[in-house]
């Protein structure tokens, strides 16, 4: 018979009392959702009148048009915020005080500051000196300034989450620091806290909805449009439900090819680690000095560096 370690095995009070729980559990839930379903019903939600709105193609069109704008902003806030955090991170790990110390600085502010008061600095607080943004690019540069200033920490924690042996095992190759940085440290890091890098993403494409504030026409601001149209009832909680469910869309499928990556990341890597022998050790090939008797030991490092 076998115990688990980690808690007791219940008993049949226990399993019967965790039963009656879960049903409950089931009923409240199903309560609450019919309870919510019926007000609904009452207050005339399910009248065709009120998702008459969605059943014209102007409207589909004007939805996907939203959409690029939406998936604009996200695509070039995303690529400059891995480069932006790429740039802060190394910055911090410096050795060098006049270039750490304001390169932290610089990430601690933009993380502390909230993205919509960037946007409304950018676009409203920019004119009162003579300087006006268009709406597009005080969403981009607010997303990049807070996203790359996150992504920054999380790549900072990668790295220093390695063994010190990894750095010390490029230095005694012969790389330099930034060797070490580029092709040791940073793979690495990448690769391990990839789930938080596409996590920090699907905040920043969430986040591309604060632009409705400064007028920037994306999703949420067409959503504001349809929910006051008199016409068909101003229908408020049908036009939040019809692009929330294109943003949790969007979330999915950028979260299913998070897991694509990260699956072609690790069969890439055990791939890699399937080619040692089955001792861990590398395998001597023919021409290799050691086996021959007059193999020197600069002949040995010489070809290892070569491969």
């Amino acid at each position: 018979m076998t115990t688990s370690v980690l808690y007791d095995v219940p008993g049949p009070k226990a399993i019967l009392r965790n039963r009656i729980l879960a049903v409950l559990t089931i009923l409240v839930v199903g309560g609450l959702i019919a309870f919510v379903l019926y007000r609904f019903y009452l207050t005339g939600q399910f009248t065709a009148q009120k998702w008459g709105l969605f059943t014209y193609a102007s409207i589909w069109e004007q939805i996907l048009a939203a959409l690029g704008k939406t998936l604009a902003a996200f695509a070039v806030a995303a690529v400059f915020s891995l480069v932006l955090g790429l740039v802060l991170a190394i910055g911090r790990l410096s050795d060098h005080a006049w270039v750490r110390i304001p390169v932290t600085t610089v990430t601690e502010l933009f993380r502390a500051m909230p993205v919509l008061i960037m946007m409304m600095l950018l676009y409203y607080g920019l004119p009162s000196v003579g300087i006006k943004m268009d709406p597009y690019w005080a969403v981009v540069i607010a997303l990049v300034a807070y996203n790359g200033s996150v992504l920054a920490e999380v790549l900072r924690a990668g790295i220093e989450s390695l063994s010190k042996g990894q750095k010390e095992a490029g230095y005694a190759i012969g790389l330099r620091k930034s060797g070490v940085m580029r092709l040791i440290l940073m793979p690495q890091a990448i690769r391990a806290m990839l789930p938080v890098i596409i996590s920090q993403l699907v905040v920043t494409m969430k986040d591309t909805a604060l632009g409705f504030i400064i007028t920037y026409p994306e999703l949420l601001y067409l959503a504001k449009q349809f929910s006051s149209n008199v016409q068909f009832g101003r229908p408020l909680l049908q036009s939040a439900f019809v692009i929330g469910g294109i943003y949790i869309l969007m979330c999915f499928i950028l979260s299913g090819v998070a897991q694509l990556v990260e699956r072609r990341l690790r069969s890439s890597s055990r791939g890699q680690s399937g080619e040692a022998t089955p001792t861990g050790t590398v395998p001597v090939q023919p021409d290799d000095p050691r086996m021959h008797e007059g193999g020197t030991v600069t002949e040995v490092l010489s070809v290892q560096r070569k491969r």
